[in-house]
């Protein structure tokens, strides 16, 4: 149970509803993050596929795998980061389960998801 204080600290550090599309699992996205490089920031893209969402609040965070030169790569982001600038959704797909993991040991054909009408 949190107490006022506590939910009125977290409320402070949510973004706007505008500010987060509305995604699931399974979908295609790309993430736009600031990368700092000394005094330097710029902004890079990550995409690739939801394959989990998890917690709740300004605790919550979504998994994106990509396959990049020949390697599988997963990043885990915090939805309500000042560092997360942007997510866009490319293409959304049908899903029947809450946590893409199987995903993992599939490799290009197998690995494809439908695609919601």
């Amino acid at each position: 149970m949190k107490t006022a204080l506590l939910e009125k600290i977290e409320q402070s550090q949510l973004k706007d509803k505008e500010a987060v599309p509305q995604f699931n699992v399974g979908d295609s996205v790309r993430v736009h993050v600031k990368i700092k490089e000394g005094d330097k920031e710029r902004i890079q893209v990550y995409s690739g596929v939801v394959i989990a969402r998890d917690g709740g609040g300004s605790n919550e965070t979504f998994t994106v795998r990509r396959v990049s030169y020949g390697e599988g790569v997963e990043r885990v982001f915090p939805i309500h980061s000042p560092y997360v600038v942007k997510v866009e959704v490319e293409r959304r797909s049908l899903v029947r389960r809450a946590k893409l993991y199987y995903l993992r040991n599939r490799t290009s054909k197998q690995a494809r998801l439908k695609e919601a009408k």
